[in-house]
């Protein structure tokens, strides 16, 4: 990548990380909440739902810009392109470096593939809105197909000390949760998720693109 490149993307993924945070914010706290084991109520229901919004911008903006800057850096380095096999491959791999949970390795590799399919049908490459388009439609797939763990996650997140979540064993908290709550358990606030992270992926990937082109 040449350096303007390289500033295009940090300048252009901080802006997108800022954008869908001071959005989403809210939705993310309402998940939260609809997932832990005192129930929706008890957890604070819609009671100060945009708490910690400023700091969360502020920490955004960095986390962003690193995630995007180390995507397309490794994604020049590696071998891609709509006709290779390889593809895939690759996009899975610059997601993991830019940002190592199961969701991203989901979502991005998703995300290229509609774009490079969509730029195919129509002969040229896609707009910033139909990357956004794109971007909806891999980041609810990733959501629902990762809800399980991010599940589990908040129940260790906001286990007591001394119980069997607090030690922090994901595989034990899915089976705990698997034990008694079965799927519904499993699966709790995935539609405000997919929600949440459709809107997201549409808000954070088209604001990418757009700077980037601007920038660029």
């Amino acid at each position: 990548m040449e350096p303007r490149e390289s500033w295009a993307a940090l300048a252009a993924g901080g802006v997108a990380g800022v954008c869908v945070d001071l959005i989403l914010f809210p939705l993310d706290t309402v998940k939260t909440r609809l997932q832990s084991p005192q129930g929706f109520r008890k957890a604070g229901g819609f009671r100060g739902i945009y708490a910690g919004v400023p700091s969360t911008a502020i920490g955004s903006f960095p986390n962003a810009a690193a995630f995007f800057i180390t995507y397309e850096n490794v994604k020049s380095v590696l071998p891609h392109g709509s006709s290779s096999y390889l593809s895939p491959a690759t996009h899975m791999v610059a997601a993991s470096l830019g940002e190592v949970i199961p969701f991203s390795l989901v979502q991005f590799p998703l995300w290229e593939s509609l774009k490079d399919l969509w730029s195919w049908k129509q002969g040229h490459v896609v707009d910033s809105w139909q990357s956004a388009v794109c971007g909806a439609f891999a980041g609810g797939f990733a959501a629902a197909v990762t809800t399980p763990l991010d599940v589990a996650k908040t129940r260790i997140m906001l286990a007591k000390a001394g119980s069997s979540n607090a030690r922090g064993n994901v595989l034990a908290a899915l089976g705990g949760i698997w034990r008694t709550q079965g799927l519904s358990g499993l699966f709790a606030g995935v539609v405000p998720r997919m929600a949440a992270i459709s809107l997201g992926g549409f808000i954070f990937l088209g604001t990418y693109e757009k700077s980037r082109q601007l920038l660029l």
